[in-house]
């Protein structure tokens, strides 16, 4: 079960074994962002802390970030991650978000950012109010998974380059659902440039297997790529 963790008054951070995932809390409504990997009473967990009408967004769907989905009609996500969230037998309805949309919780707006590349469809959520910078698990200290079949290092890398390009300045720390939390922003020119390094080839790698799969595992100071190559 995953232990609710208070971070400020209106925001909740649900701490797993190895993943994270926020509850946040307007005027109106509140959001939970991801259900976690082992928590299919997310949603039972977040009417725990508060009894205001609460929906759903994935900031991706990899299978650590959706075991309480299914207790929800209707979820917030980028249409790009629809055809993994049903190849993975997800159900529900979906919002479609893009970058620049806003879901407003009641004088809480939460700003959509396209992070396309760890998965097509992985989104940030800037709490413009705050902040804050909910990243899903494109910005992390921990191990970014960049292997497999929809997985894209130049996009991964395009988008970090379009966040920094787009909205530096507006945010002061990222909420992450892997690793340290939270982390600062300075963290992501450092992945910017370690990936780059990766994909010319000037980084030595180490074999693993990840669940069944082989791929290389990247020290770039950090945090860890993990890649094919």
């Amino acid at each position: 079960m995953a232990e609710v963790i208070q971070i400020n008054f209106n925001t909740w951070r649900l701490e797993e074994e190895g993943v994270r995932f926020f509850l946040l809390a307007g005027s109106e409504k509140a959001l939970l962002v991801d259900t976690g990997m082992k928590s299919p009473n997310a949603k039972e967990l977040a009417q725990s802390v508060t009894d205001l009408p609460l929906e759903l967004c994935n900031t991706h769907v990899d299978m650590d970030h959706t075991s309480g989905n299914a207790a929800f009609d209707t979820l917030y996500l980028s249409p790009a991650e629809e055809p993994s969230y049903r190849t993975y037998g997800g159900k529900g309805t979906v919002k479609p978000v893009k970058e620049g949309d806003i879901i407003d919780l009641g004088g809480r707006p939460l700003e959509v950012i396209d992070l396309p590349g760890h998965t097509p469809g992985s989104i940030a959520l800037l709490d413009v109010n705050s902040g804050a910078l909910i990243g899903g698990d494109a910005i992390q200290d921990g191990g970014i998974f960049l292997f497999g079949p929809t997985r894209d290092v130049p996009a991964y890398i395009q988008s970090l380059k379009d966040l920094m390009a787009k909205h530096s300045g507006r945010f002061t720390e990222v909420y992450t659902s892997h690793g340290t939390f939270p982390v600062q922003p300075s963290i992501i020119p450092q992945l910017i440039a370690g990936a780059e390094a990766m994909q010319r080839g000037e980084l030595t790698g180490t074999p693993v297997n990840m669940f069944g799969h082989e791929a290389v595992s990247y020290n770039i100071g950090c945090a860890t790529l993990l890649w094919e190559h």
